[in-house]
């Protein structure tokens, strides 16, 4: 038990986490930017071997976003697979990818590696929509129905 708050102190402190979140149940009264630091403590701790992080820079500021980079290559990069799904490049900043998967109309249209990712945050998908119709018309087709469902 000793081991494991040390560990557990030594992690936070990286994070810049004060050590009174390790006192209160997982996730409850955080902010947004308190969930995701979190987020990549628990991954540090456990130390899975595969890892999917789902928009992990959602909603933080940019301070947030380069802390939560560095972390995860630290913390993980090495040691675990991880499949991480963003919209922007800096999250990528210390964690480039192997490779780079464009999902369009629920399918993967396109595969890359660290180039595309860049190609993507500098053009945009116009070229991505324009190369893949069919998939965007999916795709629109897709966030229609899911208005529909939200009304």
């Amino acid at each position: 038990m000793r081991e494991f708050r040390r560990e557990l102190k030594a992690k936070m402190e990286h994070l810049r986490m004060d050590m009174e979140f390790a006192r209160r149940y997982v996730n409850e009264g955080f902010s947004g930017g308190e969930m995701k630091r979190a987020e990549i403590l628990q991954l540090a701790m456990l130390q899975p071997k595969f890892a999917i992080l789902d928009e992990t820079d959602s909603g933080l500021d940019a301070d947030a976003v380069r802390l939560a980079s560095e972390s995860i290559a630290e913390f993980g990069r090495e040691k675990m697979g991880l499949l991480i799904i963003t919209h922007h490049d800096k999250l990528l900043e210390h964690n480039p990818p192997e490779y780079t998967h464009v999902m369009l109309g629920g399918r993967i249209v396109e595969t890359g590696g660290v180039e595309l990712a860049h190609e993507l945050h500098r053009q945009g998908y116009d070229r991505i929509r324009k190369t893949y119709p069919e998939a965007d018309a999916r795709n629109r087709a897709m966030a229609d129905h899911e208005t529909l469902l939200s009304v």
